[in-house]
């Protein structure tokens, strides 16, 4: 697995990202190109570990075959570590650019020296793939005559649409808004994941059979009735798209938005016109508040820093996370620790500090007297361990503080799925309210009814909304064909 003493010899280096005082200029992917060699050397660094754990249930959830591809990148196999890597990942173009990456937290070199740069590898070959023309429509030689329909194409929804055409069935994925990728397109910006990318990829998936059908919103424009009559199955996989409120005094100002009204319309006008057409929520010359951490939140920073605001800050809740881990996150586990992501880095090249305030809660926006918002009204809180081992908040007198803003964005989660579909098809929610459907099965109440990703598990991670659709593909085609071949 690598070169047997290459953890020793070789040190961690991550595929570096361009100055962030020049990335900012515009909306292109920030990642550098780096030698062959470079990768060569970071696979090398995967060690011979007698059990990787960055396989395990700590670690990758698609179960890649990762010390094996990573020797072969090593050995500069790399059409080879592409098939490797094709057998469990429908989309390697985008884990390996959008996931956090807990393989690498698991990763056993992880426990006395810094982790095997998984992610950066994995993007490498898929990269590569694309430039060698390894990857090329590959329609199924014969169809099982079974029609089945997706309803949302984020991450679960498309691996799922990939796996079942794969097994015969003619799919077809419905989508709402006005382009196929959902996240993949419009949640994520545009310097994190290119839109070419995405493309591309439902264009593969389109020649190979998926019809893809935008602008139609199921339960609204067709309803759930004309669904179950035309199709013998019906997957879900509408993603958690209800966003986290917060109902404090003055909410109803203009100037909050919901993060992912902010960063939706700045993809779509950056799609559509280069910006130019101004059907965006802009930041140019104000004061930028967002209220929570998280990728969304480092999303929103990076985005009002490229329209041009005039200061930024990022209110985060709970307080900072500790350099290393703590007692109580031991290895495998993901790491809470404090990291700087590329939106941090850019805003402190820009304003020379840190956008990010812990431990404090809003409390009131402010008006400026013409129903804008302009400010916000905050308090410092501590948090303490109970007597029943939770943590409770606690304000701390004398902290209240005002921070001017013109723009806030509210980047604080999600709560699960919209109503519409639950409404129209029927569908028995959990008690979080995600559709309730077992983990496994993937089965709804409503016969043939499947649910799988964010909707069904709630908000999560992109290569955890692959692992539902792959998973929910191949129950979909036992209960089509009465057994599945599908992994």
């Amino acid at each position: 697995m690598g070169k047997p003493t290459g953890f020793k010899e070789y040190p961690r280096q991550t595929i570096p990202y361009r100055d962030p005082l020049q990335r900012i200029q515009d909306f292109e992917e920030f990642q550098l190109v780096v030698p062959e060699e470079h990768l060569r050397t970071q696979g090398a660094r995967c060690m011979d570990c007698g059990v990787p754990f960055c396989q395990s249930q700590y670690g990758c959830p698609i179960d890649n075959l990762i010390p094996e591809w990573n020797d072969l990148v090593y050995r500069g196999h790399w059409k080879e570590a592409f098939h490797r890597l094709m057998k469990t990942n429908n989309f390697p173009e985008f884990t390996g650019r959008v996931c956090p990456a807990p393989c690498e937290g698991a990763c056993v070199l992880g426990i006395i020296e810094p982790a095997v740069t998984i992610k950066n590898i994995e993007c490498a070959i898929i990269d590569r793939a694309y430039e060698e023309g390894w990857l090329y429509p590959q329609p199924p030689k014969h169809r099982t005559g079974k029609k089945v329909a997706i309803i949302g194409s984020g991450p679960a929804g498309l691996a799922a649409a990939d796996q079942l055409n794969k097994a015969g069935h003619f799919v077809t994925v419905y989508e709402r808004a006005d382009r196929v990728g959902g996240l993949l397109m419009y949640g994520i910006p545009n310097m994190k994941l290119d839109k070419k990318l995405v493309q591309r990829r439902v264009d593969l998936m389109h020649k190979e059979g998926v019809k893809f059908i935008t602008e139609v919103h199921v339960g609204v424009d067709l309803e759930a009735e004309q669904l179950l009559r035309q199709y013998d199955a019906v997957l879900l996989a509408t993603g958690a798209t209800r966003p986290r409120d917060l109902p404090i005094p003055g909410r109803n100002l203009r100037g909050i938005h919901f993060a992912m009204e902010f960063l939706t319309a700045n993809t779509k006008s950056l799609l559509d016109s280069g910006l130019q057409n101004g059907r965006y929520i802009s930041a140019k010359d104000k004061d930028v508040i967002v209220i929570g951490g998280g990728d969304t939140g480092t999303d929103c920073i990076a985005t009002s820093i490229r329209h041009g605001c005039r200061s930024l800050v990022n209110f985060e809740l709970l307080p900072k996370p500790p350099a290393e881990r703590a007692p109580d996150n031991p290895w495998p586990q993901w790491p809470r620790i404090f990291r700087v992501d590329y939106g941090h880095a850019e805003a402190q090249a820009v304003f020379g500090h840190d956008p990010r305030q812990y431990c404090v809660l809003s409390k009131e926006f402010l008006d400026d007297g013409q129903g804008n918002v302009a400010g916000i009204r905050t308090v410092r809180v501590e948090w303490t361990r109970g007597q029943d081992g939770r943590f409770q908040m606690k304000e701390l007198p004398g902290t209240e503080q005002v921070f001017k803003a013109q723009l806030v964005l509210l980047a604080m989660g999600f709560l699960g799925p919209e109503d519409t579909l639950a409404e129209a098809f029927g569908l028995e929610r959990d008690p979080r309210s995600n559709f309730k459907a077992e983990y496994g099965k993937f089965q709804t109440n409503v016969p043939g009814v499947f649910a799988a990703g964010d909707c069904r598990r709630g908000q999560s991670l992109v290569v955890w909304a692959i692992n539902e659709g792959r998973l929910a593909a191949r129950e979909i085609d036992r209960f089509l064909m009465g057994s599945t071949s599908l992994p």
